[in-house]
């Protein structure tokens, strides 16, 4: 599907009497991404370019529609049909055991899971995945943007995932995408002890009509199902998920317990260190006070 891209591509740009490095200044790269696209090598196009070059080279949404097919190339074959579900999907509730979702994750933390993927080829083959990855978030905000629900084991919250700096990042995010109207966030607590999917991380698609599909995943497969009878069952396990799961107030509370206390910058002291410091202030000379209802005592001015 890439030497198909790069083909419609070089056609195109010939047809337009443009070379690779007008081409390249139109869609801002340089001119050598314009080869490597039209011969199919190093990493493949990004959304954002593709739709540049179908816009300055009128292709009339051609390149557009090849991109998803060029992007699916990027993943191992047992997640592409799932990623072309999702692409499509109304509702998207997943379980994750391990790691936080794709569609919710930071470029950073994003990297780090890629880089030790023993899929992966090379460094190009990286920054395609990576790419492909961060593409599919833009849909969360898109006018066809999918409801999405997801459960985090408190184990994806705990794994310094990228190290300490990547995982304030990461734990940001997650706080900031509950904001958006379409996004709920759970946490289901290691005290819930053993439960129906404990093997690997669970996602139940809704498709526009209604029709419902299950895919299941471990470190190194996937399955796709879409038996209804067998989308039954782990649509039945999901629902369990959820009843166990901390509501979303609460998990955003554990979110922010996580972040302050095992990922917090080294400048930046915790809720009890603050405490403890507002404390001792006080007791200095010249400090204030507290009474035992929480009010400040005012200092006595001396007397004349």
């Amino acid at each position: 599907m890439a030497a198909l891209f790069g083909s419609r591509l070089r056609k195109l740009r010939v047809a337009a009497g443009l070379t690779q490095a007008e081409v390249g200044t139109l869609a801002h790269v340089v001119s050598s991404r314009i080869a490597q696209l039209e011969r199919a090598t190093g990493a493949k196009p990004t959304l954002e370019l593709t739709r540049v070059l179908d816009k300055e080279l009128v292709a009339d949404d051609l390149l557009i529609d090849l991109w998803p097919y060029v992007y699916r190339e990027a993943f191992p074959d047992w997640s592409q049909a799932f990623i072309a579900y999702s692409a499509r999907a109304a509702v998207i509730r997943e379980y994750a055991s391990h790691v936080v979702p794709g569609l919710l994750q930071t470029p950073e933390y994003a990297r780090a899971l890629l880089s030790v993927g023993h899929t992966l080829r090379d460094s190009e083959h990286l920054e395609e995945r990576l790419a492909a990855r961060l593409d599919r978030q833009v849909r969360l905000t898109g006018p066809d943007r999918p409801e999405l629900w997801i459960i985090l084991d408190e184990a994806v919250l705990r794994r310094p995932v990228g190290g300490a700096a990547v995982m304030r990042g990461q734990l940001e995010k997650l706080l900031r995408m509950t904001e958006e109207p379409n996004v709920t966030i759970q946490v289901l607590p290691f005290d819930q002890g053993a439960h129906g999917s404990l093997g690997g991380s669970l996602t139940v698609l809704v498709m526009p009509d209604g029709t419902e599909i299950a895919y299941t995943e471990g470190a190194h497969y996937g399955q796709l199902t879409e038996e209804p009878d067998e989308v039954e069952r782990f649509v039945l396990t999901y629902d369990q998920l959820r009843a166990m799961a901390l509501p979303p107030l609460m998990s955003l509370a554990l979110i922010r317990s996580v972040l302050e206390v095992d990922y917090r910058a080294a400048s930046v002291p915790s809720r009890s260190d603050r405490r403890r410091l507002a404390q001792q202030q006080l007791q200095q000379p010249g400090g204030r006070q507290l009474r035992a209802g929480g009010g400040r005592i005012p200092r006595r001015r001396p007397r004349p």
